[in-house]
């Protein structure tokens, strides 16, 4: 990044703290049970890689109107994985420290996700 401007979307926090949270999920599904491969540890994997992929393909579009609804996708992936968090947590595949640390790292991504998309709509505001 060149004097702080953004000029791609791996400059985002919340694609970084996201993909932060993508790799934390591939390494704990990692340990899930064999039958789980196609069922759970797939759904929990798309919906985290949906996130920062959904983040990206924003960011490459061209009207903040475009730009916001991939974004509101990705918050809706979001949920969707913290949905699969709980469950996995109930199921005991997650521990109680894994489950704290997957939960801060979706919290945070949240909350980076929610002032991008207030941002953007500022954007988007501005024009009407």
């Amino acid at each position: 990044m060149i004097n702080n401007k953004i000029q791609s979307f791996t400059d985002l926090n919340v694609w970084k703290e996201g993909h932060k949270l993508v790799l934390m999920v591939y390494k704990v599904t990692a340990s899930f049970p064999q039958k789980e491969t196609y069922s759970i540890v797939d759904q929990m994997r798309r919906a985290a890689s949906s996130v920062t992929a959904n983040i990206a393909e924003g960011f490459g579009r061209q009207t903040y109107k475009e730009k916001l609804q991939f974004y509101y996708v990705s918050q809706g992936s979001l949920t969707e994985l913290k949905n699969f968090l709980l469950i996995a947590k109930d199921v005991q595949y997650l521990t109680k420290d894994m489950f704290d640390n997957l939960a801060e790292q979706s919290n945070l991504t949240h909350q980076l996700l929610q002032g991008f998309l207030q941002k953007t709509k500022t954007f988007i505001n501005r024009k009407s």
